[in-house]
């Protein structure tokens, strides 16, 4: 997988996980803890998954991830789907204080009634971790038939 392109993406759902980054990259690249200022993180009812909106005065907590090339980039739009729109951001490096212009998945409807309260990365984790994995390495092998399957 090697294409042109160093691309930033700041993450702040199930893409927190390096598990589910590396089954979809084949690789886990490099990130930094991050806050992204003006945006909230919503739960969706019926789906695992968070969604954000921008929101004034709030921010998020996730990761930048890193030198993402355009095939890397590509297979991230994939997975996050029309129900996404991919936005330059400028997320807050946690361990320098820089701002870093980075790409991220911004949910599509501002006015969609199921998105509510909180996303809780934690609960996630406890509660759907196993199953949302297990969806992803469907996923990626559905895209690239000839990955190795887990």
């Amino acid at each position: 997988m090697g294409s042109v392109g160093a691309h930033n993406v700041f993450v702040y759902g199930s893409l927190l996980a390096d598990e589910v980054v590396s089954v979809l990259l084949c690789r886990v690249p490099a990130s930094s803890a991050a806050l992204l200022p003006d945006f909230h993180r919503f739960s969706i009812k019926g789906r695992v998954y968070p969604a954000i909106l921008p929101s004034k005065g709030e921010k998020i907590v996730g990761k930048v991830l890193f030198g993402l090339n355009d095939e890397e980039l590509k297979m991230l739009d994939d997975f996050e789907d029309e129900e996404y729109v991919r936005q330059i951001v400028e997320p807050q490096v946690l361990e320098d204080g820089s701002k870093l212009q980075s790409y991220t998945y911004v949910w599509a409807d501002m006015d969609d009634d199921r998105l509510f309260g909180d996303w809780d990365y934690e609960e996630w984790r406890r509660l759907h971790f196993d199953e949302f994995y297990s969806m992803c390495i469907d996923f990626a092998n559905e895209i690239i038939p000839s990955r190795p399957r887990d």
